[in-house]
């Protein structure tokens, strides 16, 4: 749990302290590389400071991680949120707000649905099917491309790492996952997530358009290892919320 726990913690700081832009140009995730499509990808603001990612899965619906809209195990009240849609680079894009009051979290997964005024963006199609071991999977974000203090280095243009599914019982994935949880965890293959990255999308890697939203990412080492929230487990949860 020690690592989880450090995870959420500087997620948790991110939130009450906001981040500051880095003047100087951020290469991509820590050790990624910077991504040239990903539609989909959202920015999340908090008092128009960027804290996390997110992923539009209908033109009105928004999912991204649960922790993300907490402060001292306090809900974030929906009118200091804000979201960045339909540019890579978040300080060219379309700024959307969450509908009052319009917002759902998973029982069973880090996962937040957020219903949110009309995006005209490509929105991302859902896994039905789950991960599967040695899978390389894509994950996407506006985050840390640091280590150490992450509020210095976070990326004002989209980023992504490739990772690998690993089992659940991996050693290097004590306190992240389990057999039969609904997480799957992942080794590095170029690239690590790190804060500010939580809630962004983990897809399946293929032709531009093709990409299904396998995961939602919550939450890494910042060396090895990460994990995210699986898709297809949650899938009948998604639905019955968006319909509405």
């Amino acid at each position: 749990m020690v690592r989880r726990v450090r995870v959420l913690l500087l997620t948790a700081l991110l939130l009450l302290t906001g981040v500051v832009m880095s003047s100087a140009p951020a290469s991509a995730v820590i050790g990624g590389s910077k991504s040239t499509y990903g539609p989909w990808a959202v920015r999340m603001l908090i008092d128009g400071k960027p804290t996390c990612t997110g992923t539009a899965v209908t033109d009105r619906w928004i999912i991204s991680a649960s922790h993300c809209f907490y402060e001292q195990a306090q809900p974030v009240a929906d009118k200091r949120i804000s979201f960045r849609v339909g540019n890579l680079d978040m300080r060219k894009g379309t700024t959307v707000r969450p509908l009052p009051g319009k917002r759902a979290g998973s029982a069973h997964s880090d996962m937040m649905l957020i219903k949110v005024q009309p995006m005209n963006i490509r929105t991302a199609p859902l896994a039905t099917a789950g991960v599967h071991l040695g899978q390389v999977v894509r994950q996407y974000g506006w985050g840390a491309t640091c280590t150490g203090d992450e509020n210095t280095c976070q990326s004002p243009v989209l980023k992504q790492s490739d990772l690998r599914v690993v089992r659940p019982d991996d050693p290097r994935c004590a306190g992240f996952t389990a057999p039969g949880g609904p997480d799957f965890c992942m080794e590095k293959v170029s690239g690590i997530p790190a804060g500010g990255d939580s809630g962004g999308p983990v897809m399946s890697i293929g032709p531009h358009g093709t990409e299904t939203l396998l995961g939602v990412f919550n939450g890494s080492d910042r060396e090895t290892t990460a994990q995210a929230g699986e898709v297809s487990q949650q899938l009948a949860w998604i639905r019955s919320v968006t319909r509405h």
